[in-house]
């Protein structure tokens, strides 16, 4: 049976550190990677952890892609501190780990969302997944502030598993994520968007509203649903505002 290691990102997340190593317990190793947290976060995981292991945050692939090499096992589970691994999942890992032969090299695995203590069912998270289960030496993230994908060397297979994935805290947190997100994206945006117009800042906004709300049936989530389609909305616009800023060396 192959070996795991499940890697776990944090940066100040006492609030989920314990259940997201108790989700991960059946690795051979669990493997956090801190980024110098000011709370406990550090203190609870090291009871729990393989191997805690820490650098100065810069953005989420240049932290994974800094650890990956570091997993003392083949094969690697990353699961973010606000994730957790279902019973089903384990068992698929478990499964394929027995296995001699891999006809992949990566497995996406599909999330199942939670926002305002709701289980979305639509609003544009039905069907969010992502490679998160990859053999070390053939996968690494592309170089991206935000939303950076895996770079596999060979195919990429998809897990009947799910993730339970809970990226809300609560509102401050989340809008509070939200705005650092921005100004990441503002700078992956630096050299691919022109002048900015109405047409960052009111169109597109109001069309990422309708999206989730409507096209996507985000409504069928109820206030749940409303509201993630607004604060996405204002993510649009904010990023794009950010960018306007950066460019007049303001923030």
């Amino acid at each position: 049976m192959a070996k795991l290691t499940a890697l776990i990102p944090t940066g100040n997340e006492e609030h989920n550190i314990i259940e997201v190593l108790h989700s991960v317990s059946f690795a051979d190793e669990i493997l956090v990677v801190d980024s110098f947290s000011t709370d406990r976060t550090v203190e609870l995981a090291r009871p729990l952890a393989t191997r805690i292991i820490q650098r100065e945050y810069i953005n989420s692939a240049s932290q994974k892609n800094w650890a990956i090499p570091q997993a003392a096992h083949e094969w690697i589970l990353i699961v973010d501190a606000d994730e957790r691994v279902t019973p089903e999942l384990r068992e698929e890992i478990q499964s394929l780990l027995k296995q001699d032969n891999h006809p992949y090299v990566a497995y996406d695995i599909y999330l199942n969302e939670h926002f305002m203590g709701q289980r979305m069912h639509y609003s544009s998270l039905q069907g969010n997944k992502a490679t998160r289960f990859f053999m070390r030496d053939k996968c690494r993230y592309e170089e991206k502030h935000v939303h950076a994908d895996i770079i596999a060397d060979g195919p990429i297979g998809v897990l009947k598993g799910k993730l339970n994935h809970n990226t809300y805290r609560d509102f401050d947190a989340f809008i509070n994520k939200l705005n650092r997100y921005a100004w990441w994206q503002a700078r992956d945006y630096e050299k691919r968007v022109g002048k900015i117009t109405p047409l960052h800042v009111v169109i597109k906004p109001f069309f990422r509203f309708m999206k989730h709300y409507v096209i996507r049936l985000g409504f069928l989530d109820g206030f749940a649903g409303f509201a993630y389609a607004y604060v996405q909305s204002y993510a649009v616009m904010t990023r794009y505002l950010k960018l306007w800023l950066l460019r007049r060396g303001l923030k």
